[in-house]
């Protein structure tokens, strides 16, 4: 309980905040509603109470946002494309094949530059300015170029998702391989340790926790990157077309419980990534 007392805190803190902000936001639509409607009796209660519960609000109230969740989520079918778990899967089939993509590149970047000490000068410098241009308006070139090849579908998106994730991966595991003690690396000379036997028996295994920390960044960058790519070409579904079709018709509650199902998604990825790394170390550092 101890432990739990400090998040439960910081939840209460935003909800009285998030709750404070809907309704000063909402207030001067509410008020013109109320001019619209000639009404001139209402009261401060009326108006905050009315204020959180709008149809199309500035910002919508928590409540509103879990009612959508639960009406998207659990109330209507998964197979039908109002619902956010249909949405959801596609961003996810999205970010996993680009995750998996992007950490393949940024695993195997990692291991050449760290093979080959005079490359770093030359790729990482490229690999750094690579992650300096916009994805908002990278994404839509990446689509187009990738449609006169006839590649569509999940490709293009999977594609700017990997482009996000690799970096981080590739910085990770780079310090990560770099991570063992000269010392250790001495004593693997002294032994006549090959430079491939170096790598796998010390470098590897060395550099298990850069590796689960890189891969937590970069399967959150990855489902950024799908979400993105989502909006230039929103008619294949997911989160992101989610986001579009919202900020279209002004469905602010609509773009909430997308952005909140992608953070969630974002945070089982997270966790999942989190929970193996535990595992993993565990077994090889405690495990006689």
């Amino acid at each position: 309980m101890k432990s739990a007392l400090p998040i439960l805190t910081v939840v209460f803190a935003v909800l009285v905040a998030w709750y404070a902000a809907a309704a000063l936001m909402n207030a001067s639509l509410q008020r013109d509603a109320y001019a619209n409607a000639e009404r001139i009796d209402y009261s401060t209660q009326d108006l905050i109470a009315d204020s959180l519960n709008m149809e199309r609000p500035k910002l919508p109230a928590p409540h509103q946002v879990v009612s959508e969740l639960y009406k998207l989520v659990l109330a209507t079918a998964p197979t039908s494309k109002r619902s956010l778990v249909y949405h959801g899967a596609i961003t996810l089939e999205e970010t996993l094949i680009g995750f998996l993509i992007g950490a393949a590149l940024g695993i195997g970047l990692a291991v050449i530059i760290v093979s080959m000490r005079w490359l770093e000068r030359s790729m990482m410098p490229w690999i750094i300015a690579s992650q300096t241009v916009p994805i908002i308006a990278l994404a839509p070139m990446i689509v187009v170029i990738l449609n006169q090849f006839n590649i569509t579908g999940v490709a293009p998106k999977a594609a700017i998702a990997a482009y996000l994730s690799f970096f981080p991966i590739t910085v990770g595991m780079v310090k990560g391989f770099r991570s063992p003690d000269p010392l250790m690396l001495d004593l693997m000379r002294t032994y006549s340790a090959t430079r491939a036997q170096t790598f796998l028996k010390l470098r590897a295994p060395a550099s298990a926790p850069f590796f689960f920390a890189s891969m937590k960044i970069g399967a959150a960058a990855a489902v950024v990157g799908a979400i993105v790519a989502e909006l230039t070409k929103s008619e294949d579904g997911g989160l992101g077309a989610r986001l579009l079709e919202g900020s279209y018709y002004g469905q602010t509650v609509q773009i909430w419980t997308a952005l909140f199902v992608g953070a969630a998604l974002s945070a089982a990825l997270v966790g999942l990534i989190g929970f193996l790394g535990r595992t993993t170390e565990r077994r090889m550092w405690f495990v006689p």
